[in-house]
């Protein structure tokens, strides 16, 4: 939280949750949305040259204790995570738009005009690097290993089938050929970025999944965002279609976002 709220369970004081920072923002893509709580509007709060996108809420209820409890519930944090990211979503549509981290909350509106002011710069310089562009998701996977049982490496001249030095053999085999496929994977995922990144403005590397289940097992091999100018998902597409082509690498590509990843430290 940017501001320390404290309050008593039964307290109806209110704080200002911030959503996001704009140059400007057109009220009327903010009607009707819930925000992060019933009661009060979604509106917008000028700051001189910037714009926050603001909802008064219960203090009580944005307390540090309040907020553990709802990150510990998976569908309330699922819902506050969907309504932060619809008002950041219909903001977005108006202009280059900064969101805000989840539970962003100031002791009320002069604080927040107050924090604008000073990271004005910041939030300008964020606000000029996006401006136009939007962000891609891309995750590569490794190519599926064969299917079928392994081979037999032990060669034929082995006298007895499952003796020791042939299942050593085996086992050596297999875990060679493992590696050898997670290398080939990870060549792949390089060129894959290398190219994405000459396509890009700008890209970041994220932590990779671990395996999913989903059908099949998967490997993911890299994660990343890429800063991509808006109108461009025909040739991203297309682009990543030749990719998958070339390395024989599975690719998935997600998007268009707000640019969530590449706001920095505003």
């Amino acid at each position: 939280m940017s501001d320390l709220v404290t309050a008593a369970p039964q307290d109806t004081t209110t704080a200002t949750y911030v959503f996001a920072v704009s140059r400007t923002v057109d009220p009327s893509v903010l009607a009707g949305l819930p925000g992060m709580e019933e009661g009060a509007p979604v509106h917008v709060l000028p700051c001189g040259r910037l714009t926050a996108v603001v909802q008064a809420v219960t203090a009580a209820h944005f307390t540090e204790e309040a907020w553990q409890a709802r990150l510990s519930d998976p569908a309330e944090l699922e819902r506050c995570a969907r309504a932060h990211h619809a008002v950041v979503s219909a903001a977005a549509t108006c202009g280059p738009t900064v969101p805000l981290p989840l539970a962003t909350l100031y002791r009320g509106d002069s604080r927040v005009r107050q924090a604008m002011a000073d990271e004005a710069d910041r939030f300008t310089s964020v606000l000029d690097r996006i401006a136009g562009h939007v962000e891609w998701g891309v995750k590569v996977y490794a190519a599926p290993a064969p299917s079928g049982p392994e081979p037999d490496v032990a060669g034929a001249d082995t006298a007895v089938k499952g003796a020791g030095l042939a299942y050593l053999n085996r086992k050596r085999g297999l875990q060679q050929r493992r590696h050898h496929r997670h290398e080939e994977a990870l060549r792949a995922a390089e060129a894959v970025d290398a190219e994405l990144r000459e396509f890009a403005a700008a890209s970041r590397r994220l932590r990779p999944h671990g395996q999913e289940a989903s059908g099949r097992r998967r490997v993911q091999v890299l994660n990343a965002a890429y800063l991509v100018a808006e109108g461009s998902a025909a040739e991203l597409t297309e682009l990543t279609g030749l990719l998958e082509a070339r390395t024989g690498a599975e690719i998935e590509i997600s998007g268009p976002w707000v640019p969530y990843s590449f706001v920095g430290g505003a």
